[in-house]
């Protein structure tokens, strides 16, 4: 099992990236609020991660803090929730603010992430109660998580959109959904982390 990395980042391209590790390169897939933490290309970072074995594919997911991958690695647990979902899940919300919901068995907040229908947000309510506290004892009275994002853009404005709705897709949002989502935020000279970082919140909303 690997369960951290700590390389240069030598890509980045949500939901996708690759740390080189002494001269291999890893890939990986990420929560977007770790993409929220990553350094800029070349840097150095240290990533969580929790590597999972299917017939057609080997993934590593990465996660900026122990708190997400256990919440991820916890949502796996749950009948009909896959890494897909989970991933979604992550990416759509911070750890305290799932916690939240459910514990206020928030259904209608909980169905607003991709893929997670009524009945879905039910079973998650009622397994996740329990486990939360077992798989998270220290997320009483934590503050919510807020990552500091760089605002500026590289790459033209289409070419930011496309690739912000390129991960809203992985996450498993509609084609028509994620490009109405993103159009909102045209020609504001945002970043594509900032783009999915506001269609997620809005979509929360």
């Amino acid at each position: 099992m690997i369960g951290m990395l700590r390389g240069k980042l030598i890509y980045r391209q949500a939901p996708d990236l690759m740390l080189d590790v002494n001269g291999v390169g890893y890939e990986l897939q990420a929560s977007m609020t770790t993409f929220y933490d990553l350094p800029e290309l070349n840097q150095e970072v240290t990533l969580h991660t929790h590597f999972i074995v299917r017939e057609d594919a080997q993934v590593l997911y990465a996660f900026s803090s122990t708190n997400e991958r256990e919440l991820f690695r916890t949502l796996l647990k749950v009948n009909g929730v896959g890494p897909k979902m989970a991933l979604a899940i992550v990416s759509g919300m911070t750890v305290n603010e799932f916690a939240e919901r459910v514990r206020d068995g928030d259904v209608t907040g909980l169905t607003r992430l991709p893929g997670v229908g009524k009945k879905t947000a039910e079973r998650l309510i009622i397994e996740m109660r329990d486990r939360l506290p077992k798989a998270l004892p220290d997320l009483e009275g934590q503050a919510g998580e807020q990552a500091t994002i760089d605002t500026s853009s590289t790459g033209s404005p289409k070419d930011l959109e496309e690739e912000a709705v390129t991960a809203l897709l992985a996450l498993g949002y509609k084609p028509a959904e994620a490009s109405r989502m993103v159009s909102r935020q045209a020609n504001q000279g945002l970043s594509v982390e900032v783009m999915i970082r506001n269609a997620l919140k809005d979509s929360l909303s």
